[in-house]
């Protein structure tokens, strides 16, 4: 029996419209992705403030039960990774993080025009499957 992956676009944005994407997404000056991610039902999340959140979230909580507080947390004080996150973005569709590829599919072929506008500098497509995603460092675990 194979196995279903489910799948997530993810944007990189220019430094000049990334925090216009986090702070107005439906600003004009982003119109094209905002037109195409109200047809899909689907929404940008800021890498950087996720991570902000998952961290927050964790020390309310209690970090014992985030098990990659350590990893996210690091990431979001190293200045370099932070200059990365704040502008990449994941998408949501219908309020889910992960989508079937049908969805994501959809999605990276009505976005990858845009690639090279000026506004969108890098479009990718990841998948669920473990083997394909990073693990956190030993020593951040």
């Amino acid at each position: 029996m194979s196995q279903e992956w489910e799948y997530q676009i993810r944007l990189n944005i220019s430094d000049d419209f990334a925090e216009i994407a986090r702070t107005d997404p439906q600003n004009a000056a982003i119109a094209p992705i905002a037109a195409i991610l109200a047809k899909h039902h689907a929404a940008l999340s800021n890498q950087f403030d996720a991570f902000v959140n998952y961290v927050t979230e964790a020390e309310k909580q209690g970090v014992e039960h985030f098990p990659l507080y350590k990893w996210t947390k690091a990431t979001i004080e190293d200045p370099v990774k932070k200059a990365k996150h704040v502008k990449s973005f994941s998408i949501y569709v219908e309020g889910e993080e992960v989508y079937p590829k049908a969805a994501a599919d959809a999605l990276e072929a009505e976005l990858a025009p845009l690639v090279g506008s000026g506004v969108v500098e890098k479009l990718s497509k990841h998948d669920t499957n473990p083997e394909n995603n990073p693990q956190a460092p030993a020593h951040l675990r």
